[in-house]
């Protein structure tokens, strides 16, 4: 009789990789890359440069395997990478002077889960499937809206699972200030929602 799977960590997989195991590279690419386009999808709204940051990201990571250390985390180093990617696109964007990326926006179906639709109840009925949706796109938008630096700390932790320390070393800020940005942010998503059940309950 077998015991319980151990799932192997992220790092002891970056070891494996070092070491010439290319399998284990792909099965960190395989355990990361969702979570990573969401961030990054959520950061930039636009689907293709969100994949492209993905690509770029595990690019880096193979050009500089040989840097990882042992006792690092895989996901401050992959995150952190990432972000850099994303402030870079934002900076382009803002060089270029784009008018909006609401085009893009418009045919993010099937390109990756919204922040809702992790915990949708796929046994409600239609009129609670049509409020639901209502609601994740509420979010979503409310998300938008967040000051860039509220908005990267709560999707690392919401839509990565990212324990606050290691939010606090990807973003270069103390713990305290990374606590208190997701605090400001829970705050002005529970405004928004709060707006949104106000104007609910007036339809009724």
């Amino acid at each position: 009789m077998t015991g319980p799977r151990v799932e192997v960590t992220d790092e002891a997989l970056m070891i494996r990789y070092q070491r010439g195991d290319s399998s284990a590279f792909a099965q960190l690419v395989r355990r990361h890359q969702t979570p990573l386009y969401n961030f990054a999808f959520r950061q930039l709204g636009a689907p293709q440069v969100a994949e492209d940051v993905v690509q770029d990201a595990f690019v880096r990571v193979v050009q500089n395997a040989g840097d990882f250390k042992h006792e690092a985390r895989f996901t401050t180093w992959l995150y952190t990478i990432a972000r850099n990617l994303c402030i870079d696109q934002m900076r382009k964007r803002a060089l270029r002077r784009h008018p909006s990326l609401d085009e893009s926006r418009s045919s993010e179906e099937g390109e990756g889960p919204t922040l809702g639709e992790q915990t949708a109840d796929t046994t409600a009925n239609v009129e609670r499937d049509a409020g639901g949706a209502e609601i994740k796109q509420r979010i979503a938008k409310a998300v938008e809206t967040l000051p860039n630096e509220q908005r990267e700390v709560f999707l690392m932790r919401e839509l990565a699972n990212l324990p606050f320390k290691e939010i606090a070393e990807i973003t270069g800020v103390p713990e305290n200030t990374v606590k208190s940005r997701m605090r400001y942010a829970l705050e002005r998503l529970q405004e928004a929602l709060c707006e949104y059940e106000e104007y609910a309950r007036a339809l009724r």
